[in-house]
């Protein structure tokens, strides 16, 4: 049996369009390689390293870039980040903070979750 260490050769694909292929990562990889982020505490490691796997695909997914003398070069991290208008994935987890926040704020006393947040240490 082979495998594929690449898994992400179907962003290469030119059937499929590149709107296609960031609506399946916005709406499936990214989601699962987020899960529960609103909950992380994003030292710098963890950033850099879901920085360079969002540039990954998105490298895969818009491809190079053709100069004027006929050269291809790959995409900077600037050129991504403006092609997402920005919204990379250290943002989306940062968002996702702010409305957890929100259901937090709302929850009932009652809940275990709401009780853990306004517990106050006796440490303090």
């Amino acid at each position: 049996m082979t495998t594929n260490n690449n898994h992400l050769t179907s962003f290469k694909s030119r059937l499929v369009s590149k709107k296609s292929k960031l609506k399946l990562y916005w709406s499936i990889i990214r989601p699962i390689i987020t899960y529960a982020g609103e909950t992380w505490i994003l030292k710098g490691t963890i950033k850099n390293k879901l920085m360079v796997f969002e540039r990954k695909v998105l490298r895969k997914i818009f491809g190079p870039t053709k100069e004027r003398d006929g050269t291809w070069r790959i995409k900077t991290n600037d050129e991504l980040d403006d092609l997402i208008t920005h919204k990379h994935i250290i943002n989306h987890i940062k968002a996702k903070r702010f409305i957890w926040f929100g259901h937090l704020q709302g929850m009932p006393v009652e809940r275990m979750v709401k009780k853990v947040y306004e517990w106050k240490s006796m440490l303090t």
